[in-house]
């Protein structure tokens, strides 16, 4: 996935398990594309000064090497074993101090 992102952006990367180039340029931009970097699932991120064809084949190149495709694979597995929504609901209801149980029914999942 090669893109100019956002956390939304980064994040359904990080669940489908795809490597990622990310060409950051502004705001939060910067902390997700290191944060690819960082795990292992991404290139190191090319500043919009720095692109050229030459660095983005490079990018490219190293995106699909074998250890970043399989650790991104790994990283969505795990990704699509989590249940977010029902864990921040159960947080909320213990938060709040209601006595009954959050059901994975009633929260809405993607």
């Amino acid at each position: 996935m090669i893109t100019i992102l956002c956390a939304g952006t980064t994040a359904a990367g990080f669940r489908a398990g795809v490597p990622s180039i990310i060409i950051p340029f502004s705001n939060d931009q910067f902390a997700w594309a290191h944060r690819s970097y960082d795990l292992g699932v991404g290139a190191k991120p090319i500043s919009k000064k720095d692109l050229t064809a030459d660095n983005l084949a490079a990018a490219i190149t190293y995106a699909l090497s074998e250890p970043i495709v399989t650790n991104a694979k790994a990283l969505g597995e795990k990704i699509a074993t989590e249940n977010g929504a029902l864990k921040c609901a159960k947080i909320i209801m213990k938060t709040l101090d209601f006595d009954r149980p959050v059901k994975q029914e009633a929260v809405l999942t993607l």
